[in-house]
């Protein structure tokens, strides 16, 4: 098992990604409302996560055990 993608599938990613849009892609991609859908599953993910997660001491101990997790092992570039 490979932790990094081939440097083909790297290379477009990271053109995606750095691709500067225009303004009028800007414009439009704001102006597109947020469909139901999309609308539902977002306040979906905010009920469990509150659920999940009560208090502000809840949430800040799960973003401080996160962070931790997340940081524990830096990612690097084999290359």
């Amino acid at each position: 098992m490979t932790r990094f993608p081939h440097p083909v599938v790297r290379a477009r990613v990271s053109a995606a990604a750095e691709r500067r849009l225009s303004v009028a892609e800007v414009e439009a991609y704001l102006r597109t409302p947020i469909s139901d859908t999309e609308r539902e599953d977002v306040l979906a993910q905010v009920r469990w996560f509150r659920r999940r997660y009560p208090t502000g001491e809840d949430r800040l101990a799960y973003v401080r055990q996160a962070h931790r997790r997340w940081t524990r092992f830096p990612v690097t570039d084999p290359e």
